[in-house]
């Protein structure tokens, strides 16, 4: 939990200055008082207000570590679940899952997994591909269901959930359409029409797909 609350500490600046629309740069200055970041890495650490990043992602590495136990696999996790919960403060703000931050959780992930359960690399690629495929096609249709990023991150996360084995695949996504599902159903009763981020549902299947292995 400690590790969790100290990342989380971090991630508000980060998650800021990138909650612009697609294509444009990160934000160089702070909108409410004008004032620039500081170039460089500087620009991006700030520990200040913002703790509810640092409560979610202490309590989400106090479940991993309760739940898994001691396992090589719980490090990963952990450092997993940091660009994870950014995509997730990204996306509900601007529906935007950057390349870089699910690029960044691919290989924070998978190669860790990779050469810890070499075994599972075939079932964890085909996971990917299976998953990835499908959602391509589906952002293909008319009316545009999912978002390339939606593609992106829902392979990245099939593959890690790959070497858990299919039935965490199938846990995971199920939750994710399950939640995405139950969101749009509420907007629809409520007739709040509203673009619904796809990321935090995909994520919070992850995470429930790791710790129902």
């Amino acid at each position: 939990m400690l590790f969790g609350a100290a990342a989380g500490a971090f991630l508000p600046r980060i998650a800021y200055r990138l909650t612009v629309p697609f294509g444009a740069p990160p934000r160089a200055a702070c909108d409410d008082c004008g004032r620039p970041f500081l170039p460089g890495a500087a620009g991006w650490v700030h520990t200040g207000p913002g703790y509810r990043p640092a409560i979610v992602l202490a309590l989400l590495a106090g479940l991993l570590a309760a739940v898994l136990g001691p396992v090589p696999q719980l490090p990963v996790h952990l450092l997993a679940a940091v660009p994870g919960l950014l995509l997730v403060m990204i996306d509900l703000r601007c529906l935007r899952l950057p390349d870089r931050i699910v690029g960044a959780l691919t290989l924070i992930g998978g190669i860790p997994l990779a050469l810890l359960l070499p075994g599972r690399i075939v079932p964890a690629l085909a996971a990917g591909l299976l998953v990835g495929a499908g959602y391509l096609v589906i952002a293909l249709l008319p009316g545009r269901g999912l978002g390339l990023g939606d593609v992106k991150l829902g392979a990245t996360l099939a593959f890690l959930l790959g070497f858990a084995g299919w039935p965490a695949v199938a846990v995971g996504f199920g939750t994710a359409h399950l939640l995405n599902g139950a969101i749009a159903a509420w907007l629809l009763v409520t007739r709040r029409g509203r673009p619904i981020p796809f990321g935090p549902a995909l994520l919070f299947g992850f995470w429930v797909g790791v710790t129902a292995a």
